[in-house]
């Protein structure tokens, strides 16, 4: 029984109506590698498109704009590539670094090329790039990072600033004042805010002085 629910899992089957009334399924398995085979699922929606507008030319799916990533190399490479985006930018871009350290809400985790594949959830906490003597630190508020296995990592933050641009005196005075309202909250919603707000800033100010 467990066997056939992970099945399930791995390999999930979708069924996608457009409005013409074609119906496809498309059966998508989960794997590190971006497949440029598109066939299964644009096909179905290019003919759809052409019942009901076959005077103008079918829009590109996301999917054809994904480059298909490097195979797993046969061998340790000696670099980690990175890439580092935000919603409204893209702080690395194909970058290759020697190690990158997150903050996953199980603890500081460090990512060097040939580590295992990894979904790790991002608490708010200091990220840091290593490439030789150089280190970029940066604070950021939560996300995802994904590491594949041919040494690629994709780190997604809501929110990321470099950590030199941060005033520690600043960082301070938040933590006193949502420590303050932690202390003087009267219902659950003040509470849980006030709470936010000194895990934050105690991040912040664990991200400055350590």
């Amino acid at each position: 029984m467990f066997r056939q629910v992970a099945s399930r899992l791995l390999t999930r089957s979708t069924t996608t109506t457009y409005s013409a009334g074609a119906a496809a399924t498309i059966r998508r398995p989960f794997a590190t590698d971006v497949s440029t085979d598109t066939s299964s699922g644009d096909s179905a929606f290019t003919e759809a498109w052409k019942k009901v507008a076959p005077n103008i030319d079918p829009p590109k799916t996301p999917i054809q704009f994904m480059e298909p990533r490097p195979p797993t190399p046969s061998s340790l490479p000696s670099k980690l590539t990175v890439n580092f985006v935000l919603p409204y930018a893209a702080e690395l871009s194909k970058a290759e670094v020697d190690m990158v350290i997150v903050p996953a809400t199980t603890g500081q985790m460090g990512i060097l090329p040939g580590h295992v594949p990894t979904i790790a959830e991002l608490k708010p906490g200091l990220l840091s790039v290593h490439e030789g003597n150089d280190v970029k630190k940066y604070f950021i508020s939560s996300g995802f990072a994904f590491v594949h296995s041919n040494s690629y990592a994709d780190i997604l933050a809501v929110e990321a600033i470099p950590l030199d641009r941060i005033d520690p005196a600043q960082v301070q005075k938040g933590l006193s004042e949502f420590t303050q309202k932690l202390n003087s909250a009267s219902t659950d919603l003040d509470k849980a805010e006030a709470q936010i707000g000194v895990d934050v800033h105690s991040a912040l100010n664990a991200a400055l002085t350590g």
